[in-house]
């Protein structure tokens, strides 16, 4: 009896023991995310939410990259991203995905510019007036773009999005594109967007953080 009483004892201590630990490891990790990021959930890519401020010189890059405010074209921003790679990048997310969710991403990415910039005149932010890094520079842009979406414990689609705009215009264009074209395009734009930021960053070796 003794001996199972001890043995009980030392299993419960060891489980006690796995719990803390479990525990303590749970927060380093919260404890490594960057600041401004916070593991509350996001829409469609798992916990990261980004807080602060947002990064509208690369913001601005990003649009100017596509054609300007004005003529913003998806197309035009892949090409300048991914350079003479940009016909087979396409091809590769149309093997994966299919042509119907491709063309989705790309007419829900035109349309969230647009929106965006609606958002951000009626609320009278100024977009400043140099962007950075040069929109002709992919490699450049597309880091600056990876990096957006650094959470400290690897990439965020949606915390890219959240720094682009900040997380209440970036949720408030979610809502937008949900009434335009429907949730399940809403998704197809974020895992497209996501893939399309994972190869590039496979393709200029790119790190996370």
């Amino acid at each position: 009896m003794k001996i199972r009483l001890i043995g009980a004892i030392a299993a419960s201590l060891a489980l006690m023991g796995a719990g803390a630990a479990l525990a303590q490891s749970n927060m380093m990790m919260m404890g490594h995310m960057l600041p401004n990021v916070t593991d509350a959930p996001s829409r469609f890519s798992g916990p990261g939410v980004y807080t602060g401020p947002p990064a509208l010189p690369v913001t601005l890059s990003m649009i100017m990259a596509g054609g300007g405010p004005t003529n913003f074209q998806t197309t035009t921003l892949v090409g300048v991203l991914a350079g003479p790679k940009a016909t087979a990048e396409v091809a590769s997310l149309t093997q994966k995905f299919g042509s119907t969710k491709v063309g989705n991403f790309v007419k829900v990415f035109n349309f969230v510019v647009a929106d965006s910039l609606k958002i951000v005149n009626e609320k009278h932010i100024v977009l400043p007036s140099t962007p950075n890094p040069d929109p002709k520079d992919g490699k450049a842009l597309s880091s600056a773009l990876w990096g957006a979406g650094q959470t400290g414990q690897g990439f965020s689609v949606e915390v890219m999005l959240d720094r682009a705009v900040s997380h209440p215009i970036h949720v408030q264009v979610m809502k937008d594109i949900d009434a335009k074209y429907g949730i399940a395009a809403d998704a197809d734009y974020h895992a497209v967007l996501n893939q399309a930021m994972h190869d590039l960053a496979s393709v200029y070796s790119l790190k996370n953080s």
